[in-house]
């Protein structure tokens, strides 16, 4: 069986523990606050087929999407450019070291007020959370490249644009793909908070709805299952791109 088949089977066995024990805990609990497996996929499949749900999940997918494009398009060159200088990484380090053990959900209050209820505010706050996750991890594994094999492309010819392209980029790509796996499970649990506050739209707002005013727990659950399956597909997502742009690492 190849790996990629036992990856999937796996998979399919870990659901299916999952929703068995969450069916012996729905009949343990035996309360309207915990429904079975069968009412949730219910309830999903209706809220979805009257686009209530897809509305939310579009949006939250949206930021979602928006601000890792945006943390990769800064954080990429910024951590290459560190890892590359040695002069730039000691003035900016003290900095680094300042603001990334800071927890960015503490922002959410200050980016609202900065930047309204809209999109914006909610975007830059699962930026900053990856930002500073990339950043460090293409910093380090810029640094960690051996000289001498840095020295040998320079006395090809290479110069800064090209060690930039053909050396720090493509040893870097594990580092980047890694952090975005990491982050993705962060920036759909920032997502949350930040649509729970000032929003009608996303999955943190249409959970907290159906949970607190509405009381329809099925509803919630569906809720709660959506975002679970888009950081599910998130993280299948990087897997694809791993392999498509770093395929040297599947080489047995």
């Amino acid at each position: 069986m190849k790996p990629r088949e036992t990856r999937l089977r796996d998979l399919l066995l870990a659901a299916l523990a999952v929703v068995a024990l969450w069916q012996i805990a729905a009949w343990a609990v035996g309360r309207p606050v915990l429904p079975g497996p069968v009412a949730v996929a219910r309830a999903f499949w209706f809220e979805l087929g009257r686009g209530s749900l897809a509305v939310h999940l579009l949006a939250s997918l949206w930021r979602v999407a928006a601000s890792t494009f945006l943390a990769i398009l800064l954080a990429v060159p910024a951590g290459l450019v560190l890892g590359q200088s040695a002069r730039l990484n000691r003035f900016f380090a003290p900095v680094v070291y300042l603001l990334y053990p800071i927890p960015k959900v503490v922002l959410v209050s200050v980016l609202l007020l900065l930047f309204g209820t809209g999109d914006l505010a909610k975007i830059l706050l699962i930026f900053l959370v990856l930002f500073f996750q990339i950043l460090v991890l293409v910093r380090d594994q810029a640094a960690s490249l051996r000289p001498e094999l840095i020295h040998s492309v320079r006395s090809l010819g290479a110069g800064r644009r090209a060690l930039f392209r053909y050396v720090f980029l493509p040893a870097s790509l594990p580092a980047i793909l890694t952090a975005l796996r990491q982050s993705v499970g962060t920036s759909v649990a920032v997502l949350y908070v930040a649509e729970s506050f000032a929003t009608q739209r996303g999955l943190g707002y249409y959970i907290s709805l159906n949970g607190s005013t509405l009381f329809n727990y099925p509803a919630m659950y569906a809720g709660i299952l959506a975002m679970s399956l888009m950081g599910l597909g998130l993280y299948f997502g990087v897997d694809w791109l791993e392999r498509r742009l770093a395929p040297w690492l599947y080489v047995n």
